[in-house]
């Protein structure tokens, strides 16, 4: 994920023209790696998100709603103070770094005006946000604190100058010609593409492998004309914002063309982030957070995996029952030519058809009689456990398809499902319930996630059992269309219309392709019926269903039809 200094070029150069000047109305820091503002810029509101997260370090306008928690941090509420209703003047990046600098316009206690500087470096797991004073250059205070026992080069705490990062020693590719781009470079030693991420300041790996790509192993003048290609690129700030999808998600905002498949191009720099991060970093802290949960019902299936392959050597066993009633009719048939202290019989087969002979064998210690009874015994008992074994493996393949549908719903768990998936075990007794004080927990109704279709219909998708059980048993209307992955896990999903098009039925399915087990596959069966031939079994697991009267679509699973019916 290539947020290089040429990507922060182009979303500063942006966010100049769109926020600024623009007066800050909000500030709320929804988690410990994130701050969003609004923005009032020119007639209009703006949510501009800024994020350290480790691996989705970013700064871009978005389109995403955050929860934010009940108590502001101290470091949101020191913002709050100093930039409520301040003026952000302008927005620089420092050369190619991807360093960027607000410098803000606000008034201090006493009315005064004064300048603030946030300066927000997107470094990996190194991102920090400062607040610093204009004047006289000291931090404020700081997202992330840096002791000098840390870091011996810079302090980054309340009081100390800022300073910026050590220098790369890397030349500026804005600053530089051709000829001394290729003087840098060594033909003779390979991996082109490295040598110029070594070189270039602010230069990604994947933009390297663009210019190396281009050059198609050519001469130095090869070298040099792409180079200047790319730079006057740049400098005009000529974009092209792409999501580029292949096996994997990636992005830039100059042309990747040795990438091979699908694009989507974007109007400005700022949709293309919010695009290709929208969710990512929901989800790593969801995966986090469920982290412990995933094991745990994980170890539960695991644990009914097991069970099931025990029962099936017990079949295995039971299916020989018949053999053991043979031996006893067949000793109890001879008992005339047997006496205690045989260790075996021979008797005539009756049951081959050829009355072959066969040896039984016999405990010494006990009558002719007691041997016959031992062997009905185990007939009786493996017949009977038959029985018992067929039961529990019912139960715990039921057990194994309700645990992998809980897998699945943690994989594309919001925030705020994970809470009621744990709740649900709880309730279903795999968690112990945790103790409460006096007051009562207020119930809270299941939220499910809510999307529209192009002609403009509702379509809710159940994200965890919880909300499942309350779109299809209580939300819906009995003539709403109802749809599920045939015979997959995945979610609930209802059409509020009883006669939908054409397309918004594809796009639910599609939906609910995309929203199960099979998320990733080419061809997903997708079943719908009206509502009203939903039915949940009496003592049946929650969010589990019987349903008729169906019939069946199949669907690809596409991201940004997901994503386009979600905004």
């Amino acid at each position: 994920m290539p947020f290089d200094g040429i990507v922060t070029r182009a979303v500063t150069s942006e966010l100049n023209s769109m926020i600024t000047p623009g007066k800050i109305t909000k500030i709320y820091q929804p988690t410990s790696t994130e701050l969003v503002f609004t923005i009032r810029s020119h007639g209009e509101n703006h949510t501009l998100l800024l994020s350290i997260h480790p691996v989705y370090a970013r700064l871009h306008l978005t389109g995403d709603s955050y929860k934010n928690p009940k108590e502001p941090s101290m470091f949101c509420m020191l913002l709050r103070k100093h930039l409520s209703g301040a003026v952000v003047e302008s927005i620089d990046q420092y050369g190619m770094e991807r360093i960027v600098t607000f410098s803000i316009q606000a008034r201090n206690e006493i009315g005064d005006m004064t300048t603030k500087k946030l300066v927000i470096e997107l470094m990996g797991k190194h991102s920090n946000i400062m607040l610093v004073d204009g004047e006289k250059g000291h931090i404020l205070d700081s997202l992330k604190h840096v002791s000098v026992s840390q870091n011996r080069y810079r302090t980054i705490q309340p009081g100390h100058d800022y300073k910026l990062p050590p220098s790369q020693d890397k030349l500026n590719l804005l600053d530089i010609d051709k000829e001394t781009f290729i003087r840098k470079l060594d033909f003779n030693a390979g991996k082109m593409d490295t040598q110029i991420v070594h070189t270039l300041l602010g230069v990604s790996p994947l933009f390297a492998k663009e210019i190396v790509h281009q050059a198609k192993l050519g001469s130095s003048e090869t070298y040099k004309a792409r180079f200047v290609a790319m730079q006057e690129l740049i400098q005009n700030n000529n974009y092209t914002p792409t999501i580029y999808r292949y096996k994997k998600e990636d992005f830039h905002v100059i042309p990747i063309s040795f990438l091979d498949g699908q694009e989507e191009i974007f109007s400005n720099t700022n949709q293309m982030l919010d695009n290709f991060y929208s969710g990512k970093a929901e989800r790593d802290r969801v995966k986090q957070q469920a982290k412990d949960l995933y094991q745990f019902i994980k170890n539960e299936k695991d644990k009914n995996q097991r069970k099931l392959k025990k029962h099936e050597k017990t079949i295995k066993k039971a299916e020989g029952a018949d053999y053991y009633q043979r031996l006893g009719e067949l000793l109890t048939a001879n008992m005339h030519q047997v006496k205690q202290g045989d260790r075996t019989a021979t008797v005539i087969d009756y049951y081959d058809p050829d009355q072959n002979e066969m040896i039984i064998e016999l405990n010494p210690n006990k009558t002719p009689s007691e041997n016959a009874q031992g062997f009905f015994k185990t007939y009786q008992k493996l017949k009977t456990s038959m029985k018992k074994v067929k039961q529990e493996i019912k139960k715990a393949n039921n057990e194994i398809a309700y645990l992998e549908q809980l897998l699945q719903q943690i994989d594309s768990a919001r925030e705020a499902d994970i809470e009621e998936i744990r709740d649900e075990l709880r309730d279903e007794g795999y968690l112990k319930r945790q103790r409460q004080g006096k007051k009562k927990k207020k119930q809270v109704k299941p939220e499910p996630e809510k999307y529209t279709s192009t002609d403009g219909t509702p379509i809710l998708v159940g994200k965890n059992n919880k909300q499942n059980e309350y779109v299809s048993m209580k939300l819906a209307h009995r003539d709403d269309i109802w749809l599920h992955t045939k015979d997959i896990p995945g979610s609930h999903v209802i059409i509020r219309d009883k006669e939908p098009s054409e397309d918004t039925l594809l796009e639910a399915a599609l939906l609910a392709a995309f929203f199960s087990k099979s998320q990733n596959s080419s061809s997903v069966p997708v079943d719908y019926t009206k509502i009203r031939h939903v039915k949940k079994p009496n003592g049946a697991k929650p969010g589990y269903v019987t349903y008729d009267n169906q019939k069946t679509l199949f669907v690809t699973p596409d991201k940004a039809i997901v994503e386009k019916l979600k905004k």
